[in-house]
């Protein structure tokens, strides 16, 4: 006999058009892939089909045959992830988008060209030392194709550094019609072949992020489903293109005098959902990155002690997010660099014996400092890349639960990040 899956189905006739001696309409989307109580009697209902009927209830025997076929990539998928989750490594989030990285160049009074924006991802990348806390970086696409002053690819210096270069995929949000200003991500129109493509020119890892606010009824369970549609079938993409698929649904640190509790609510709420569309989209979770947000009180609200932001996220995660999934990549928000390490170390404490590497994927909490030392001005530039070292360092220790201190940009504040909406990606 041929080996076979047992799912339950539903209750006889309680699908719509179903009547005894017919089949039940699309009785694959809605199984219920658990069997409660001990091993009935089994009577024979539809031979052709083989179903049967256990205490009125229908049982749907699968044939092995028909169960999907995992990408053809997964053994490298599996690898990617887990190599990138690494205790001790972290993520650097690089990807902002050339009207991100203006602002953030204005900051420091240089022009938005494409010069000053290679010159600043060159530094990052070329730091010295940096791929031995950083394991792996998200680019922007422009970034992906680009090459240092002297020729070298991007991607190739990463390599050599050890760190596996990643792309991020989505091309922004939209608002939501008929909500409070909530948003779903954009970037699903010929997602496949743009995979394709940032695979041969070397890209092994993806992000897409998914944006979801508290507020007076929000999160609504549209942006809630939306989202987690989304992500859902971005990873389906990533995955079948041979590239890790980085799962970012945030809790996005927001105004308000929300207290941490009710971020831990609704962000256990968003992740459930997330998770529950991977599992009906077929994802390996053991190929796939979580990027979610710490939880934290509303900017209102009075600060949160480590200990204790450390406690409600560990909740979270022990709540919704499978074992299987090989690291938790925590993003920095808007918390100050010294309070993102401060949190990832008392993440170790609350759970030292994590299923899950609970690290980290930071962009402002690593930039920072380091662009204010740059200040676009050559003669900093190894001045700027012993922050980030030293920044990279500080995180990879407190992954470790070792971090000591004194913490290289002390102090800071926590801030309210703006988001970017639309445009196709280039901009």
């Amino acid at each position: 006999m041929a080996s076979a899956l047992w799912c339950t189905c539903g209750i006889a006739g309680a699908q719509s058009g179903s009547r005894k001696g017919q089949p039940l309409a699309s009785p694959l989307s809605s199984l219920e892939r658990r069997i409660s109580g001990p091993a009935p009697q089994l009577q024979k209902v539809e031979a052709c089909t083989k179903r049967y009927r256990v205490s009125g209830r229908q049982i749907l025997r699968v044939q092995a045959g028909s169960v999907p076929a995992p990408t053809s990539y997964l053994s490298e998928l599996q690898e990617t992830a887990a190599y990138i989750s690494k205790r001790g490594r972290g993520i650097l989030a690089s990807d902002e988008s050339n009207a991100t990285t203006g602002k953030r160049l204005a900051g420091i009074g240089a022009e938005n060209t494409e010069t000053n924006r290679r010159d600043w991802r060159e530094l990052l990348y070329t730091a010295p030392g940096l791929g031995q806390y950083i394991s792996g970086a998200i680019m922007f696409e422009e970034t992906l194709y680009q090459s240092c002053a002297d020729g070298t690819p991007f991607v190739d210096v990463l390599r050599k550094q050890g760190i596996v270069p990643g792309i991020k995929v989505d091309t922004g949000l939209s608002v939501l019609p008929g909500t409070d200003g909530e948003t779903a991500t954009q970037g699903l129109d010929n997602l496949g072949a743009r995979c394709a493509e940032y695979y041969k020119q070397g890209a092994r890892f993806a992000k897409w992020r998914a944006v979801l606010k508290i507020g007076e009824g929000c999160p609504s369970s549209m942006a809630i489903l939306e989202n987690a549609h989304g992500l859902a079938r971005y990873a389906q993409i990533s995955q079948e293109n041979g590239l890790v698929p980085i799962v970012e649904p945030e809790v996005t640190l927001g105004p308000g005098d929300y207290g941490i509790e009710e971020t831990a609510y609704w962000s256990e709420r968003v992740y459930s959902h997330v998770f529950r569309l991977l599992n009906e989209y077929d994802i390996a979770l053991d190929g796939i990155l979580l990027k979610p947000n710490m939880c934290l009180p509303g900017l209102d609200a009075p600060n949160a002690s480590p200990k204790e932001v450390a406690r409600w996220t560990v909740q979270t995660m022990q709540r919704t997010v499978p074992a299987a999934v090989p690291g938790i990549h925590f993003l920095s928000g808007g918390m100050s660099e010294e309070e993102a390490t401060l949190n990832l170390q008392a993440l170790q404490e609350e759970c030292p014996n994590s299923p899950w590497s609970l690290t980290f994927s930071y962009g402002r909490a690593l930039q920072s400092a380091t662009l204010k030392t740059w200040g676009g001005k050559a003669e900093n530039k190894d001045a700027a890349q012993d922050i980030l070292v030293k920044l990279a360092k500080a995180n990879s220790e407190a992954q470790q639960g070792k971090f000591q201190g004194p913490h290289p940009a002390p102090g800071g504040e926590r801030i309210l990040q703006a988001l970017r909406f639309g445009g196709a990606g280039k901009s």
